[in-house]
């Protein structure tokens, strides 16, 4: 593809974290990258009550597309606890409260399982699940196309790592003695939720790409 036909990949979110490690994974692909508060003066605030991390997901990136009239990809994110029925889940931004920092949530997950019976072996079992919905405004009817991946792993009470962000010091992948914060990129982008979640979004996003191409080569 040439440059001048290069696509933008808007992204909605105003996440710095998450914005980066999507750049990482997009890097070798022809198309930039872009948050949606680059793309338009008064990104649309959308309130993320969805019951599910993919109503969240959707409901983004529908917003987003709209507003830009430009393909756009949004995630959602969430560590389910086993030993909490699967919370935080979708409230995982928010669960100490609803303006939350990142050390705030995860003194808020700590004690609440610092009043559960430690579980016999190893640590609390969780995972990380992420949902990611593209929306193209010009394919597909406008309709979002989601995917889903998920990471495996324990949580620990001692924080470790001086990477990623939320959860990240405070999760053990399965399989590994470190904590997610305690991967370089490139390990993380191979094993995390969201890395996991965009190799099952490649394939699906070339060929939304390769039907905007037929479409600007129909025009030129």
């Amino acid at each position: 593809m040439s440059a001048r036909y290069r696509h933008r990949l808007v992204v909605a979110t105003s996440n710095r974290g998450k914005l980066a490690e999507l750049e990482e994974l997009f890097a070798g692909m022809s198309i930039e990258v872009r948050p949606v508060a680059e793309v338009v003066v008064d990104p649309p605030h959308v309130v993320e009550d969805g019951s599910t991390l993919g109503d969240n997901a959707v409901k983004k990136a529908r917003a987003v597309a709209h507003a830009t009239m430009e393909l756009t990809l949004a995630d959602d994110s969430g560590l389910e606890v086993d030993a909490l029925g699967g919370r935080p889940g979708v409230r995982s931004a928010r669960f100490a409260h609803d303006r939350a920092t990142d050390a705030e949530n995860n003194a808020a997950l700590l004690a609440a399982l610092d009043a559960l019976d430690a579980p016999s072996e190893g640590g609390f079992r969780a995972r990380f699940r992420c949902v990611l919905a593209l929306v193209d405004p010009f394919t597909g009817g406008g309709e979002a196309r989601t995917v889903e991946g998920v990471c495996e792993g324990t949580i620990t009470r001692t924080p470790r790592g001086a990477g990623g962000f939320g959860y990240d010091p405070i999760f053990v992948v399965a399989g590994t003695d470190k904590t997610m914060a305690e991967l370089d990129e490139a390990e993380k982008n191979r094993v995390s939720h969201r890395g996991r979640a965009f190799a099952a979004l490649r394939p699906m996003l070339e060929r939304v790409l390769a039907e905007r191409d037929e479409q600007v080569a129909r025009v030129g």
